[in-house]
């Protein structure tokens, strides 16, 4: 058996009686039923995750960041230029980019995980290397990966996910860093919710009209260079599923798929970030559908097609600031309110403990 169909194997779907009385002690705190609105299905779903009631803190958090290049850069999608995915990487391993500064608000980890950047990337303290290849193919022409690669990449997000948790943390958060990859990323949406490319295309790193305009018309050549035709039935199955990952997706989408089935698997809870963790999130529902019970929506980014992602996912995202950066940074953002979501359960009194009285009664 592989890493990928052990991990998927491993993965139960989150436990309905925890989540049964994680809802009944709710109702049994001290606040109007339902006040704390979605906070409340926040704690709910994290007690049928662990299977606990209450579930454990969601602490220490650790983010992992996993960067790529994309082929589709070649078709003029981005204003930036393919060597800014490794000059970030640099940033963030001397800690100055915008996750970093999230990530220290917050007191969780950064890990960067190189699957596929273009150009040879130093290793240094939090940078890992598990590069696939040196970027993918053009999605536009064809493949972006082989079957091969996709699987590498999958089992590498598992990998890492694997040991975050066994190092003592109890929440995963999504980063990504790739140039084009947004291309990439309405490309996955479309095929596995069946969108037409102009509702699930966005402006990326802020393209102008007519580049807009431009990577709408790539997107659509994608899907129809890989066998893909609008509104076609989403994906079914491990093998479709993946067979999707490859055709349209980056290395980074890949490890995140694998990244969110490692968090199910281990029963800890993944925080996604923006639409590359959407996209992302798509495939991994899709190679295993029980995994989605796993995530946590921290935000809605600006990109049209991550408000799709989500709705197919029945996901709703904890901040909406119309963040369009990825890194994470959406995802570090919303685990406070995770943990506090799941406080309220540890440390708010029930009615009979502290003496009031319930309107109910």
């Amino acid at each position: 058996m592989t890493l990928l169909d052990g991990t998927i194997a491993a993965i139960w779907p989150v436990d309905p009686v925890a989540m049964a009385e994680a809802r009944t002690h709710q109702d049994r705190l001290t606040k109007p039923r339902g006040s704390l609105g979605v906070l409340e299905d926040v704690a709910v779903r994290l007690a049928g995750i662990a299977a606990a009631c209450p579930p454990p803190m969601p602490e220490p958090a650790a983010l992992a960041i996993f960067a790529a290049d994309h082929g589709v850069h070649a078709q003029g999608v981005s204003p930036w230029p393919q060597e800014v995915t490794a000059q970030m990487v640099a940033n963030f391993a001397a800690g100055g980019a915008v996750a970093n500064a999230f990530a220290a608000q917050v007191g969780a980890s950064i890990t960067v995980v190189d699957v596929g950047v273009a150009a040879d990337v130093p290793a240094g303290p939090g940078v890992i290397s598990r590069k696939i290849a040196y970027g993918t193919a053009d999605l536009s022409e064809g493949p972006a990966m082989t079957l091969d690669q996709a699987v590498d990449a999958l089992s590498a997000g598992i990998e890492i996910a694997g040991s975050l948790v066994a190092a003592g943390n109890r929440c995963l958060v999504t980063g990504d860093m790739g140039i084009a990859n947004t291309t990439a990323s309405a490309a996955l949406i479309c095929v596995f919710t069946g969108r037409e490319p102009a509702s699930a295309t966005g402006r990326g790193t802020g393209v102008d009209d007519a580049m807009y305009q431009h990577k709408i018309d790539v997107v659509r050549r994608a899907i129809e260079a890989n066998g893909y035709e609008e509104a076609v039935a989403v994906p079914e199955g491990p093998d479709a599923a993946l067979r999707a990952l490859a055709a349209l997706g980056g290395l980074e989408h890949a490890a995140i798929a694998g990244f969110i089935l490692g968090a199910a698997a281990a029963r800890v809870p993944v925080i996604l970030d923006g639409v590359i963790a959407g996209a992302a999130a798509l495939a991994a529902a899709a190679l295993a559908p029980e995994a989605a019970g796993y995530c946590v929506a921290g935000h809605r980014s600006a990109e049209p097609g991550h408000a799709v992602a989500l709705a197919h996912l029945g996901l709703r995202p904890l901040v909406d600031l119309e963040l369009r950066l990825g890194e994470g940074t959406g995802g570090l953002l919303a685990h406070p309110l995770v943990s506090a979501a799941v406080r309220v359960m540890h440390e708010v009194a029930t009615f009979d403990a502290a003496g009031v009285a319930d309107k109910e009664r």
